[in-house]
């Protein structure tokens, strides 16, 4: 029995002590952004979460990190220096170039994540350890700088004396401590000056970065900094509430429409931890999922997502949609494909003579590999192409197949209707996608579409009350500002985000119009056998007045 104050009551036996186990921020992305990290604090929006304490019964030994925790060869990590960052695949020799700095990541196999490294002569990671700063140091400062003068003086160290230590092997710590040592105005600035000062030149001189494992909140301030456009310009915490606010979990059976390049559909992925199903709607030839291949998901994720063509949406609802409608587009566009094939072996034989630097067939890489390589013997080159060509066809052929499958077993899941949420977040107009996605999902549930612009989400609003069948029909959009948190520094920055984009939020409902056409519906008649079922009331009898 607990008291007031938390405490166990005078009749709870004493308990023995239990292991803390910490659960890192990332794990409550949905409910609490990150903002920036400074040294000594931390700012966050949302419910604050930071940290979170679980009880466990039995005290484990400290054993070595786990394999989830290591980085390997071919895994997706995300490099971070300062507030840059960029997703990059593990691999052994390959030279991988960061912030006008090139080296290898042979060295970081086998760290954990969240290593720091520093970058050495040659491009090799050196581990780098965290040194103890001394407190009871006292710096040497200025009362403030009205005297110092900026006039490219004060450094006695100049460009070549830099390069030179540079030649020599001189790590960038040591080059600020002499920078620091032959500046004469660096003992008269202010303390914060000194700071500053040291922060700015260890940026430039220092090559440190930090391995990451990627994850929702780092993947999208990475698009958001660094290709907006690509995402719609959808800002980290919009795609949070975009998550919350459609009850993205486990166990969940989603639709998703995006051209977000993938980030929202690997958001819902990481969400629902590779349990249930996940449908996803695309435009064009193929899905885009740059963005959900950075996460690095393993394969049995990768079996619960299904894809199905959003030219093919109408004709499910309609009814008239077939497997013979994919098997002709898949027969069509192979048709295509040899004859484009063999018009561009035509070309290209004509112009072997005259230009070395002739195009290969788009679909031959392997044919032009080898042109470049015996330009002079064409009767060894043709039964080569040939074969390349007929293993493509036939490679091409079996995807085809693979692909048609998966979209008869998404057909399949949205013809039933029963899905638990919608997303929608596309650089198309809202209105006629929301209206037609709607129909396969079951009654309440929840529904999110985001947009970069608040008017096509007004005249969605405005479509969705004339139609009904839903309600907390909700626009909002987020406001976020970054804090600087530090000693005596803390203060909003001058610098935020102008907008992370609106987002249209409700729930579906059993609406008289949908009741009434059992087409629409499958569960309508579900719905009208449980009120057939229920009961009628009993009247009661008016006892009259006795005259």
């Amino acid at each position: 029995m607990l008291g007031l104050s938390g405490r166990p009551g005078p009749s709870e036996p004493s308990k023995p002590p239990q292991a803390k186990l910490r659960v890192p921020p990332e794990f409550f992305f949905g409910a609490a952004m990150t903002l920036k990290e400074a040294p000594g604090a931390r700012a966050e929006l949302g419910y604050g979460l930071e940290s979170m304490e679980v009880s466990t019964e039995q005290p484990s030994p400290q054993s070595p990190h786990p394999r989830d925790h290591c980085i390997h060869d071919g895994d997706f990590v995300v490099l971070k220096r300062e507030d840059v960052f960029k997703a990059v695949q593990v691999q052994r020799r390959k030279k991988v170039t960061f912030e006008k700095q090139w080296f290898y990541l042979d060295n970081a196999i086998g760290h954990s994540y969240g290593s720091t490294f520093e970058v050495s002569n040659g491009g090799s990671l050196q581990l780098k350890k965290k040194k103890e700063e001394p407190t009871s140091e006292t710096k040497e400062a200025g009362t403030d700088n009205r005297n110092i003068v900026d006039d490219g003086k004060s450094q006695k160290l100049t460009q070549d004396d830099i390069k030179a230590l540079k030649d020599k092997g001189i790590k960038g710590e040591e080059i600020v401590q002499q920078l620091i040592e032959n500046s004469t105005t660096f003992r008269d600035k202010t303390e914060f000056a000194q700071d500053k000062y040291i922060k700015k030149k260890k940026k430039k001189y220092e090559a440190i970065i930090t391995i990451l494992k990627p994850s929702t909140r780092i993947l999208s301030i990475m698009y958001y900094a660094r290709e907006p456009g690509k995402i719609n310009h959808m800002r980290y915490d919009t795609l949070a509430q975009m998550l919350t606010l459609g009850n993205i979990r486990a166990g969940n059976k989603m639709i998703v429409m995006e051209t977000c390049s993938g980030l929202v559909l690997g958001a819902m992925m990481e969400r629902m931890g590779g349990f249930g199903s996940i449908i996803q709607l695309y435009p064009g030839d193929g899905p885009v999922r740059a963005a959900t291949a950075c996460f690095g998901f393993p394969k049995s994720f990768l079996s619960a997502i299904y894809e199905f063509p959003l030219n093919k949406v109408n004709s499910l609802l309609n009814g008239t949609f077939s497997a013979e409608m994919l098997s002709s587009e898949a027969k069509d566009s192979t048709l295509v494909e040899e004859s484009n094939g063999e018009h561009k072996e035509k070309q290209i034989s004509e112009q072997a003579n005259e230009d070395s630097m002739a195009e290969a067939p788009e679909s031959n890489p392997e044919g032009q590999r080898t042109m470049e390589i015996v330009p002079g013997e064409p009767e060894n080159k043709e039964p080569k192409e040939k074969g390349n060509k007929r293993d493509y066809i036939q490679e091409r052929q079996r995807r085809q197949e693979e692909q048609r499958k998966r979209h008869l077993e998404a057909a399949a899941l949205l013809a039933e209707r029963n899905a638990d949420g919608l997303i929608v977040a596309s650089r198309f107009h809202p209105t006629p996608l929301l209206l037609s996605l709607l129909d396969f999902v079951a009654p309440s549930r929840p529904f999110v579409v985001y947009c970069q612009y608040k008017e096509p989400l007004l005249e969605c609003y405005t479509k969705l009350r004339e139609r009904g069948g839903v309600i907390n029909l909700r626009l909002s959009e987020t406001w976020l500002r970054n804090y600087q948190v530090l000693p005596d520094r803390s203060h909003p920055k001058l610098l935020m985000s102008g907008g992370g984009g609106f987002l249209l939020s409700g729930f579906t409902v059993v609406s008289d119009s949908l009741r009434a056409d059992p087409s629409l519906k499958p569960w309508a008649s579900t719905v009208d056998s449980h009120e057939a079922e229920e009961p009628a009331a009993k009247k009661q009898k008016c006892v009259g007045s006795d005259s």
